[in-house]
């Protein structure tokens, strides 16, 4: 075996080393390019990236604020037909408290009647022997203040009545939804198997739309036969998720949830404007109740307020002051929720 000589040996390795400095030299810049393309792509692959999420971005900006706009305008246009409705509903003709209170009259049976009862009455304290001016004024409120009185209390008792059984009608839509019905079926299902008052003004609701018209126009209507902010409220859900769209089942909850505490809360400031109410009536009611005691106790010295003219003229003011007195007292104790 010949051993190699180690002088050999570095110049081998000295020129392996120098060929390699040379390839490396030749090629650096090479590398260096290629590398620097390799960076000038990513980046521009991140640009287009950015560029893409910005553009979705911006557009669902877009979508949002085209969203919005919607829903502002269709907001501003339900918002301008309970104006206008409100100004009717404040005082609405006779035809229209009929519908309210459910009652199926019409206006001229609704005065028959009146007249009637006023006939009657009048007859009555006439044969009573009451002076004529008595038997008129009982003939007049008798004719034209207890109909209409008693038309006012059947709906506002109708008006509880629905309040009383609207969220429970909004939550079974809100499960027909959720198990696959739509809208025009939810609103059937109640207006054939709910309970009333609700159940009739659904059914308004369903005539509506056979009649051409569609369901946020026809659920609008509720609010001239119910003028409730309750009705209203569900007027505009339906007309936002119409022209907006969303979920309408959880906007049917939600709405539900809303009614149902505005319900509790006005129970509870019923339960606490109480103690006030009864202290209204019994401070309203102490004047008759001493005047009745010493009538009975003292006819001669009470009856002079009635035969003497200072006397009547004392008991018209004080029906004015006691007036005033009932309306401040009224409006203290009633509270909107």
């Amino acid at each position: 075996m010949f051993g190699l000589d180690p002088q050999v040996l570095l110049i081998v390795l000295l020129v392996a080393v120098a060929a390699a400095g040379l390839s490396y030299g030749a090629l650096y810049s090479r590398f260096e390019n290629e590398k620097k393309a390799q960076v000038r792509l990513k980046r521009v692959r991140a640009a287009e990236t950015d560029q893409n999420a910005v553009r979705v971005a911006r557009d669902r900006v877009n979508e949002a604020s085209r969203r919005r706009k919607t829903i502002e305008n269709s907001l501003k246009d339900l918002e301008d037909k309970q104006k206008e409705n409100q100004k009717t509903s404040k005082s609405p003709p006779l035809k229209v408290l009929l519908v309210q209170a459910g009652l199926s009259i019409t206006p001229r049976q609704f005065y028959l009647m009146s007249a009637a009862l006023g006939l009657l009455l009048g007859f009555v304290t006439f044969a009573a022997g009451m002076p004529l001016l008595v038997v008129a004024g009982v003939t007049f409120a008798a004719g034209f203040g207890v109909p209409r009185w008693i038309v006012g209390y059947i709906r506002s008792k109708r008006f509880k009545a629905f309040l009383n059984e609207f969220p429970n009608a909004l939550d079974v839509m809100v499960r027909s939804i959720k198990s696959g019905l739509p809208l025009n079926d939810a609103i059937r299902l109640i207006a054939a198997e709910g309970q009333e008052p609700v159940k009739s003004e659904f059914r308004r609701i369903v005539e509506a739309q056979q009649l051409g018209l569609s369901v946020p126009d026809a659920v609008a209507r509720l609010y001239n036969s119910v003028p409730l902010p309750e009705a209203s409220f569900f007027a505009i859900v339906i007309a936002i998720q119409a022209q907006a769209g969303g979920n309408l089942s959880e906007a049917l909850g939600n709405l539900s949830k809303v009614l149902r505490d505005r319900r509790k809360m006005k129970a509870k400031v019923q339960a606490l404007s109480m103690e006030a109410k009864a202290s209204a009536a019994i401070i309203g009611a102490l004047p008759f109740i001493v005047a009745i005691l010493v009538y009975l106790t003292s006819p001669d010295y009470m009856i002079v307020l009635f035969t003497d003219p200072r006397g009547q003229f004392i008991i018209g003011v004080s029906a004015v002051w006691m007036t005033i007195g009932v309306l401040v007292m009224r409006n203290m104790i009633n509270f909107e929720v």
